[in-house]
């Protein structure tokens, strides 16, 4: 049925199939849910969606849920855990759940927990808007399609519903338990937006970098958490390790750092390296305070 097609110009413009009595379109781009093949005609996306592919998934899953933890904690003035905080921290769970659930549910097959998908074989999938081909240098053939679906709309939809689900959870919980958080509520109007602006623009960047990203985002994170500490003796940072909320926070670090890992697909061996950071930072912080070299400066004057 293929064989008889003649060549579409560019990448990813491609025919579609008409009828039954076998009439093709012309070479343009690819209707929703199919990209084209190596007979340039257009196949509905139908392949199971690989683990690496979940694993990026989550990972976008996972950055709204760290962006509503810190400017809940940011906006929190107790250094313990407080009922609003815990609250707020446990709405914002919820929001990214619902959200993440549905998102997966609208996309084909519909309702159903499972991705039909196009497998992303190189980063220019992920920008079809420049492989737009201009054949014979006259006028220009329009391919842009989402060659890598759903990985494109999924992740858009699921911040449009983490919006929603936050404007319907956050009131009634926040009116039924009477607390107030309004601070989060707003910086999630700025981050959510840049999120999805920042997905559009280097979706395909993030897909193939991700798992550096955590790793790097945890440990940068890690080192934050730890130098705004007043006292950076051996001693106190230790004892405020195992404080609930601190406990909470390092223990989240670890585990993005363990998804890092795991998401590179190296040994798990190396996952015995996941407390290193915080253990470099508290045994080497002496070495870095500027309290100390202050304090030489102070003997040898």
């Amino acid at each position: 049925m293929y064989t008889s097609l003649e060549r579409c110009p560019g990448t990813y413009c491609g025919r579609t199939l008409l009828d039954n009595n076998g009439t093709w379109s012309e070479c343009g781009a690819c209707p929703r849910g199919s990209r084209v093949n190596e007979y340039f005609a257009c196949a509905e996306c139908q392949e199971e969606l690989n683990l690496y592919s979940w694993l990026y998934l989550g990972f976008m899953t996972m950055l709204p849920l760290m962006m509503h933890c810190f400017f809940i904690d940011l906006d929190a003035k107790d250094r313990k855990f407080s009922r609003k905080q815990l609250t707020l921290t446990t709405c914002a769970f919820a929001e990214v759940i619902i959200s993440s659930i549905l998102s997966i549910l609208m996309m084909e097959p519909l309702w159903e927990f499972r991705l039909q998908a196009c497998h992303v074989r190189k980063i220019t999938d992920w920008y079809t808007l420049f492989y737009n081909p201009n054949p014979n240098y006259q006028q220009r053939l329009y391919c842009t399609q989402e060659a890598v679906y759903p990985l494109q709309t999924i992740v858009l939809v699921f911040y449009f519903l983490c919006l929603i689900t936050m404007f319907i959870i956050r009131p009634i919980i926040a009116s039924i338990m009477d607390i107030r958080g309004r601070s989060p509520v707003y910086s999630a109007l700025y981050f959510l937006p840049l999120l999805i602006f920042i997905h559009a623009l280097a979706g395909g960047l993030i897909y193939f970098s991700f798992p550096y990203l955590s790793i790097v985002i945890s440990m940068i994170a890690n080192a934050i958490h730890y130098s705004v500490k007043l006292d950076q003796s051996f001693k106190s940072l230790i004892k405020s390790s195992f404080e609930v909320k601190n406990l909470v926070i390092i223990a989240s670090h670890w585990m993005l750092l363990a998804y890092g890992i795991v998401s590179l697909g190296h040994h798990t061996a190396l996952l015995a390296l996941i407390p290193f950071p915080s253990v470099f930072y508290i045994l080497t912080v002496r070495c870095t305070d500027p309290a100390e070299f202050r304090e030489v400066e102070n003997r040898s004057s």
